[in-house]
């Protein structure tokens, strides 16, 4: 129904709505010759397609380089404080792994440094072992080949702690320095509380002691209007109710 129509009905020219609108439905629907089918279903279909190119349409000046200017559509994938919750939640589930495998490779590597330990421990007895029979029995090869082979072993081996050691201070450091995600999940937080406040603040200020239930709604068209849409049936019931109470 078109606003013409509307205030047609309005003003008592039209007096019998039921069969307006059956006239209305009427000459919505046509019969295919060929088929023999109505042609209701593709109406419906042209319908849908043109409200989902309505919804697709950009705003009046909007372009890919000025899309940082317009704010996204309230989605839960774009809420703010949803967003906001789901970072400190994963990150702080994140940083609880990334400590517990950092714990675990620093267990591993003093357990390595406590064989190290040994591996050292024992050399060093070889070394001193090979030093006194070299000593006693110069002329033998083997105890000279063995005592040269012990001390590169213990200083391969002194090497490997080193690195274990120095691989074990910078696991040390990297947690230290992942205590400062605690910090930023917090500042995050405190970001969150505020901008709750500021809602529930907005909230309060907009309230009014009418609800919304109780309220007279809005009028579909109004003079100035320059779009060409249709009335409902719905709307035109509600109206007409609101008249007559």
């Amino acid at each position: 129904m078109t606003q013409e129509e509307l205030d047609a009905l309005m003003s008592g020219d039209i007096e019998d709505l039921e069969s307006f609108a059956d006239d209305d439905i009427s000459d919505d629907v046509s019969v295919d010759e060929d088929t023999g089918l109505e042609d209701s279903d593709e109406k419906d279909d042209e319908k849908d397609l043109s409200s989902s190119k309505s919804a697709d349409e950009k705003p009046l000046g909007y372009t890919p380089e000025t899309a940082h200017h317009w704010p996204l559509p309230a989605t839960n994938e774009n809420k703010m404080v949803h967003q906001l919750d789901d970072v400190t939640k994963e990150s702080e589930e994140k940083a609880s792994e990334i400590f517990d495998i950092i714990e675990g490779i620093s267990n591993d590597l003093l357990e390595e440094e406590k064989r190290a330990e040994e591996v050292i421990e024992v050399l060093n007895s070889n070394i001193e072992l090979f030093k006194t029979l070299n000593s006693k029995f110069p002329d033998v090869e083997a105890f000279r080949v063995q005592l040269e082979k012990n001390n590169s072993a213990l200083s391969s081996t002194n090497e490997a702690l080193e690195t274990l050691q120095s691989s074990g201070n910078a696991i040390m450091d990297v947690m230290d320095i992942m205590q400062y995600q605690d910090i930023h999940r917090q500042k995050i937080e405190r970001v969150i509380n505020v901008m709750r406040a500021l809602s529930n603040y907005m909230n309060s200020l907009f309230e009014g002691r009418v609800d919304d239930e109780k309220r007279v709604s809005s009028a579909t068209h109004i003079v100035g209007d320059t779009h060409n849409e249709l009335a409902s049936n719905e709307d035109i019931e509600a109206l007409l109710a609101q008249f007559g109470s």
